[in-house]
């Protein structure tokens, strides 16, 4: 495993330097380089996975190092890795030619990515299989594709049901997503079409999958890469495998209640012993590993600071979230602000998140508080009666 991640000179990336926590969040405006920076550190990490993979669905590599970045992040990407890049874990630095070392075809993955685009995977209301995406379609969406396709036709030994799962995540995880996502309603496979294909039943309706809210659509490729690697143990996807987890934007479509109900399960994750990567453009994200940095260093016992936690998360009642949530002040959350300032991008470690300090990167926690801060100061004036 590595515990730092540093990129020089890569695509719109200046400089971006990271040390991993147990749950490392990114923060930043669209184009900020943060997607760039994750999917990066996937193929440094399991290049030997990525070829085999190309080698399986026969993509020419040829030998050059640019046929294997053009298929990764996309036709015509290869340039963003010039000879000016550098990318090193802090002891190694790593080469573009070292991304033509082949692996046998079982390589197995280190890093588990959930991407941003993850609802194009079930657009329709079924995974897609790696192959009917076009070359532009990033690698990592095409993979994650795959691996919900091969949980959806084999991962649920023949159950209809998708949601809830009574093997499948905690029950104070699973009551969460059902108050804020689902509300009582339960996910099934219509196979009517002669296609698996997912409904809603509720109210004694079956809703296609195209007549689902929004937010419902987007959460079902997410819970399904929990499903992943969450459970017991299945043969289909080999959760011991991957040390790290990408989760990139998981409020998208979701609701502040909803996002809580993700976290929960994020904190599984980090509980479980992976180290998490996650991207945001949330306040909600933020505010929780600012109220966690400050329960965690106040003079509260262990059993009231947890207390404290669930019942911000409203899930102090369950017993199930109060054992997951044993030992989780001894993690660490860090959290970096990619700034695009016109010269390129870099990376700041705003991990403290202090709202006192002079460092407006810090206490603006990365832009992301400065809109509520303009409307409190604002209506502070017109309460005092002062309207210039």
């Amino acid at each position: 495993m590595i515990n730092a991640f540093n990129v020089k000179n890569f695509g719109p990336i200046k400089e971006a330097t990271t040390t991993f926590g147990d749950l490392t969040i990114l923060i930043g405006a669209q184009a900020s380089g943060k997607s760039l920076f994750l999917q990066l550190l996937k193929l440094i990490l399991d290049k030997r996975y990525v070829v085999a993979t190309m080698d399986k669905y026969n993509y020419v590599i040829a030998k050059n190092p640019d046929n294997i970045l053009n298929f990764y992040f996309g036709d015509g990407l290869s340039k963003m890795w010039n000879e000016e890049t550098t990318i090193s874990d802090g002891v190694n630095t790593f080469k573009k030619t070292g991304l033509l070392g082949k692996g046998p075809v079982d390589s197995k993955e280190s890093l588990f990515y959930i991407p941003a685009q993850r609802i194009i995977s079930i657009s329709d209301g079924r995974p897609k299989n790696f192959m009917e995406y076009d070359a532009s379609t990033p690698f990592v969406l095409r993979q994650f594709s795959e691996t919900l396709r091969m949980f959806f036709q084999y991962g649920l030994n023949g159950s209809k049901v998708v949601f809830p799962i009574g093997t499948r995540l905690k029950s104070g995880v699973k009551k969460s997503f059902q108050n804020s996502i689902f509300h009582n309603g339960k996910v099934t496979i219509d196979d009517t079409s002669g296609q698996k294909k997912m409904q809603l039943s509720v109210d004694n309706m079956n809703i296609p999958f195209m007549a689902w809210s929004a937010g419902q659509k987007e959460f079902m490729p997410l819970l399904m890469a929990f499903y992943c690697l969450s459970g017991p143990p299945q043969n289909v996807v080999d959760r011991n495998q991957y040390n790290y987890v990408v989760l990139e934007e998981p409020e998208m479509g979701l609701h502040p209640r909803a996002i809580q109900s993700v976290l929960l399960q994020t904190i599984e994750l980090v509980q479980n012993g992976y180290k998490v990567l996650l991207s945001t453009h949330s306040q909600v994200l933020l505010e929780f590993a600012w109220a966690f940095n400050i329960i965690k260093s106040c003079d509260a016992t262990e059993v009231q600071k947890g207390k404290l936690l669930r019942r911000m998360l409203g899930v102090e009642n369950y017993d199930s979230i109060s054992i997951m949530m044993n030992g989780i002040f001894d993690k660490r959350i860090n959290t970096y602000y990619f700034n695009n300032t016109g010269e390129g991008v870099r990376s700041t470690d705003i991990s403290s998140l202090d709202v006192t300090s002079d460092d407006l990167d810090i206490s603006d926690w990365g832009g992301l508080s400065q809109f509520s801060g303009k409307t409190s100061e604002i209506v502070s004036k017109v309460i005092n009666g002062d309207y210039e």
